[in-house]
């Protein structure tokens, strides 16, 4: 048995998509998650820039004794998976692989679609897991700038997030893919807008609960998982503003928020140091 808690991050409310469905597939865990809202978003900055962030959020929840992160943070993830598996003593998993594990072995005819960040898009991390996975796929992905700041509005499900869903839902129809990647962690929220631009003959892919399930695994696997037979506690970090984050985020969650903590910036910077 392992008491240590579990790391989650993302730069904003996002990935509490993932962490409800980790909450709800490991109920006996204990969870810390860090949203990076001084530095939303990532989409648009260079990958550069997102993998030094990235870094300095993964040192510091390493530095609060977590014994797994988690990546839920679809931009994060392309951008420096593979520097921090190289870096952190713990292990680190993330929404990518599962995303494309799931589209290859729903697509019926090798067509499929990915909407995401423009920074997601242009690491092309994406389109090489799924070449790796059958070289034979054809891939169309597309960028959504506008879609995190209208999810994170006021107004998610009105008609100027179902007209943006539908501009960029446009050239996937026209290439004809049965199966569609919403690589944004933010995106299922807005679940139903996007499968009514695509019908019910597409089938779209996210990741939360085959991510919770691979976080599961790995925690058997190397024998860090704490007793099942107690209910585990979560909280939360932001380098942003405690209020917004707790009001915000209970979108996201769909579960209570209680006390946020603050994270300022120098203190994961401190970290990476």
């Amino acid at each position: 048995m392992d008491t240590r808690p579990i790391g989650v991050f993302d730069s904003g409310v996002g990935g509490l998509t993932v962490l409800h469905e980790c909450l709800v597939t490991m109920p006996h865990e204990d969870f810390v998650y860090l949203g990076d809202h001084a530095r939303l978003p990532y989409g648009p900055r260079p990958l550069g820039e997102v993998r030094g962030f990235a870094r300095e959020i993964a040192l510091y929840l390493e530095a609060q004794d977590v014994k797994l992160i988690v990546v839920a943070c679809n931009t994060a993830t392309s951008a420096a998976l593979p520097q921090l598996q190289e870096t952190l003593a713990v292990p680190v998993i993330a929404v990518l692989t599962p995303e494309v594990h799931s589209a290859v072995q729903a697509t019926r005819n090798r067509r499929i679609g990915l909407l995401a960040t423009q920074g997601t898009v242009d690491s092309g991390r994406y389109a090489e897991l799924v070449h790796a996975l059958d070289a034979g796929v054809e891939f169309f992905p597309v960028a959504c700038p506008r879609l995190v700041p209208l999810i994170e509005g006021d107004d998610p499900y009105g008609e100027q997030t179902e007209d943006a869903v539908r501009e960029y839902a446009a050239s996937l129809k026209e290439a004809e893919v049965d199966t569609v990647i919403l690589g944004c962690t933010h995106y299922p929220l807005i679940r139903p807008i996007f499968q009514r631009a695509f019908g019910r003959d597409v089938t779209l892919v996210f990741s939360a609960e085959e991510t919770a399930r691979d976080v599961a695994e790995t925690l058997a696997r190397k024998g860090i998982e704490n007793e099942v037979s107690r209910e585990g506690v979560y909280r939360f970090l932001t380098t942003g503003d405690p209020a917004a984050f707790r009001e915000m985020g209970r979108r996201f969650l769909q579960l209570p928020i209680g006390e946020v903590e603050h994270v300022a910036l120098a203190q994961l910077e401190g970290a990476a140091a």
